[in-house]
């Protein structure tokens, strides 16, 4: 198969009836004290307002109408259709339906602005886009201002008036699959960076790299028909769909559950018997804190088809894993590492035979290539020597759109891509130490903040914590620690002080500042946006305001 629409249609052929892709919404049923399935037996009630399912033969039809729509609409390959939608049973038809008609999917992180959204609209050059309910107001604002758009489509009731309502204009177009000819080597989608350090660049991705991610994900993790895999991520992002993938290249099914409370991500394992969970950081620490205050008690939940939990986007405490494996010692456990100009997670990943190297991201994944490279960008440091992270293999993007000069910069040597994250081999094993971009130099010496993070996240009063580096007029720069506190602890500044006294001394935060720890929709710390809010007058009020004294676990919530 060349590309990632074929399996589609060999899963539609093969299990037509099968159910491909469930969504829960259990805001539905928070007052209710019942299962969903019992729940969906009530003769009276709206079951699509919580739960809501879909055979392979629908999926591969929807995607088909829409695509055959695009066509009818003289849409052609390598056009651009943006989507920005919340996760939804809809999204991934309209995703395949628009690489079926050789266009490009274009995912919008949903938390954009409007003038975010017109930034990456135009950027793309998007011909078209396919938006929900929840966007309207923003859409809006700006849709007289990307003039190129030649459909507006809504997904959704009561369509505004400058829109055209997605779902009754597909169901008239044939679901036959369209007569498009695809190759490996054709554009397939782009994905926007995280915007962690700036503007967002354009990534194109070739059908070639979703094919990979596929075949990555089913080799690191050995999916099968009858794995169940719970998606809560966001679909804009490459991490989460791309993790299905490898359930989706042997017809498993993917359940979307649209919330993240521990309570609904235990009821969705146990009630939709999910084999498979892929969880952030903060995910994971919530549930295993509900479970040690007594919130949830897992005699109460089927868990025993659980087989995996893994986790990226981000690194990860070695402290929480060992937390994990308490509460739940016959799960497989797996890191993975990636970014969205590698096509998300795999290329580099721990293994599950390796939890006792926990701490570090692993090794090259399954078809990669990786070394660790010095100043220039091309040649490889010596072992145990911190340097750039590079990675080689078919996942890897076409380039920036429209930005050479950017695309040079990140690969410098042909078929190489620098990630920006300085990271060091050990026995073997790589070990992210931090984003490039991150490092604090203090008084001439490199601080690596993720270090000095897992070491503060072992303090059980810890609930989440970033360090930054604010400027400083005789060491350059000095490392800040945001630290957010765990619900019913208190924590203060003489009390943390003294619990980093097991660091050595020039790793040593200088500042403390008690305070939410903000992540964007895949996990990753918000550091630029605290640097700006702690960098200057605003690190003076907050010190005043909540650093000195004793905080509760509510602080700054």
């Amino acid at each position: 198969m060349d590309n990632i629409t074929e399996i589609l249609e060999r899963n539609a052929a093969e299990w037509p009836e099968d159910v491909a892709l469930v969504e829960i919404n259990p805001q539905e049923l928070e007052s209710r004290h019942t299962t969903w399935r019992e729940y969906a037996l009530i003769e009276s009630s709206p079951i699509e307002a919580f739960r809501s399912e879909m055979t392979w033969r629908e999926f591969d039809e929807k995607a088909n109408r829409f695509a055959n729509f695009l066509l009818s609409r003289g849409f052609r390959k390598g056009d651009k259709v943006a989507i920005l939608l919340m996760n939804c049973l809809e999204w991934l038809p309209v995703y395949f339906g628009i690489l079926k008609s050789g266009c490009l999917a274009v995912p919008l992180n949903f938390r954009y602005t409007a003038e975010e959204i017109r930034y990456c609209l135009d950027l793309a050059d998007a011909d078209a886009l396919v938006f929900g309910p929840e966007f309207t107001g923003r859409v809006e604002q700006i849709v007289d201002r990307v003039p190129r758009l030649k459909a507006r489509l809504y997904v959704g009731d009561d369509c505004p008036s400058f829109a055209e309502p997605y779902r009754s204009l597909i169901s008239y177009c044939s679901s036959r699959s369209p007569a498009v000819a695809l190759t490996s080597e054709d554009d397939a989608a782009i994905y926007f960076s995280s915007g962690t350090t700036g503007f967002p660049k354009a990534i194109v991705l070739q059908h070639r790299c979703l094919m990979h991610s596929c075949r990555v994900e089913q080799a690191h993790h050995g999916q099968t028909k009858d794995d169940g895999f719970l998606c809560i991520p966001p679909l804009y992002h490459t991490g989460a769909k791309m993790h299905w993938f490898g359930s989706f290249l042997v017809g498993g099914r993917a359940v979307l559950l649209k919330g993240v409370k521990p309570e609904w991500i235990l009821r969705a394992v146990s009630e939709e018997r999910c084999t498979i969970v892929w969880l952030l950081v903060p995910w994971a620490q919530d549930i295993l804190d509900a479970i040690d205050r007594g919130d949830l008690k897992l005699d109460e939940y089927r868990l025993s088809q659980w087989r995996l939990m893994h986790i990226g986007a981000q690194p990860v405490p070695p402290s929480l894993i060992r937390r994990w494996k308490k509460v739940f010692p016959k799960h497989d456990y797996d890191t993975n590492y990636g970014l969205s100009e590698s096509t998300g997670p795999g290329a580099v990943h721990l293994g599950v035979e390796n939890i006792d190297r926990v701490g570090a991201i692993g090794v090259a994944g399954y078809g990669w290539q990786t070394k660790i490279v010095g100043k220039d960008g091309v040649t490889p440091v010596e072992p145990g020597t911190v340097g750039e992270l590079a990675l080689k293999g078919p996942g890897v993007m076409k380039e920036y759109y429209k930005n050479p000069a950017a695309t040079a910069e990140i690969m410098k040597e042909p078929g190489w891509l620098l990630t920006g994250d300085m990271a060091e081999e050990r026995d073997g094993f790589i070990y992210l130490v931090d984003r490039a971009k991150d490092v604090i130099i203090t008084g001439g010496e490199n601080l690596y903040p993720v270090q000095i993070e897992d070491f503060i996240r072992a303090n059980p009063k810890v609930k989440d914590v970033a360090v930054i580096g604010l400027p400083d007029a005789r060491l350059g720069e000095i490392a800040a620690a945001i630290v957010s506190v765990r619900d019913g602890e208190t924590l203060d500044e003489a009390e943390f002080n003294e619990f980093c006294l097991g660091l050595p001394r020039y790793k040593r935060p200088r500042k403390v500042i008690f305070a939410d720890v903000p992540r964007n929709p895949t996990g990753k710390i918000e550091k630029p946006k605290l640097r700006k809010m702690y960098g200057g007058a605003g690190l003076v009020a907050q010190q005043n305001g909540i650093a000195e004294g004793e905080v509760s676990g509510n602080a700054g919530q």
